[in-house]
């Protein structure tokens, strides 16, 4: 009981202190920062929202996904990975991928269908947080196969957050104008990406995607970065809008290469045990290392 009531230990006190205000090393706060810079892109596109600056509010969302993918790789890199990172940035991506995109959604053409629009916002809204808690919560399955692991289970929230905000995409591109008609189309559309986000339809994550490169490729992959690179400050909307359809399309590519692993890992099972049950998705497959 010593401790707990006075007189306490004066030595222990002094080395609670000690520990409690001891420096941290740069690198353990430069993830998070990142994060912090991401949430800071993420409310800036509410506020070009409010302001009927589309353009700008979607290119915050684009920065902030980068930024998204950067702080994990950053983490990871300077070994800071934390369980306070954690948290911090699956508070950001709410925000960012799950709030901010609606809240776009819903100034620019929602708003017209009054109260069912903004039902459709919280139902975006509410996909976003029950990915990121479905992700939160789930266990790392160190018996799954190692090829899940090119996989997501739904749609990840930053790809959800680009590709529901296509139709802003087309618009801008000019080949329609917003009316009642198109926001119930884009009513829809929303609720089917935020139901795409919750669902367990496998899909390409890319995360072990070359992570070796031949030599002979290095130089025309240089090429091709900056061809993508300066096609999207040229033409930033055109690009964006081919690739949300690009990705949709993938979508059941996904699913079929998904079976195709379940049926080799069937067909490789023992005979006795060839006619169990094949293989779940898993709860979710980490969208990146925990910062």
């Amino acid at each position: 009981m010593r401790g707990l009531f006075p007189p306490f230990d004066p030595s222990r006190r002094r080395t609670d202190r000690r520990l409690r205000f001891r420096h941290l090393p740069v690198r353990m706060i430069l993830p998070n920062l990142v994060t912090l810079l991401a949430l800071c892109s993420g409310l800036t596109a509410i506020r070009m929202a409010i302001e009927s600056r589309y353009d700008w509010a979607i290119a915050a969302i684009v920065l902030a996904a980068l930024l998204d993918g950067l702080d994990g790789r950053v983490a990871r890199l300077l070994k800071s990975t934390s369980k306070f990172g954690a948290e911090l940035d699956s508070l950001t991506d709410f925000v960012n991928f799950g709030v901010a995109p609606a809240v776009v959604l819903y100034t620019w053409t929602l708003d017209e269908l009054r109260s069912l629009g903004w039902i459709v916002v919280l139902i975006f809204a509410i996909a976003a947080a029950l990915r990121l808690a479905r992700f939160n919560v789930a266990l790392d399955d160190t018996l799954r196969p190692s090829w899940q692991g090119n996989f997501f289970i739904g749609v990840p929230s930053p790809a959800g957050a680009i590709v529901v905000l296509l139709p802003i995409h087309l618009w801008l591109v000019g080949l329609f104008e917003p009316d009642r008609t198109v926001a119930i189309v884009v009513a829809v559309y929303t609720v089917a990406i935020g139901l795409l986000m919750v669902s367990r339809v496998p899909t390409f994550s890319g995360k072990r995607l070359a992570v070796r490169i031949r030599r002979d490729l290095v130089m025309p992959l240089f090429v091709l970065v900056v061809l993508v690179a300066g096609f999207l400050v040229s033409y930033p909307f055109e690009v964006l809008s081919v690739g949300s359809i690009a990705y949709l399309a993938s979508l059941p590519l996904g699913w079929r290469a998904w079976h195709a692993h379940v049926q080799t890992d069937l067909l490789a099972l023992p005979a006795e045990t060839a006619g169990a049950a094949a293989p779940a998705p898993a709860a979710d497959a980490p969208e990146k290392p925990a910062t």
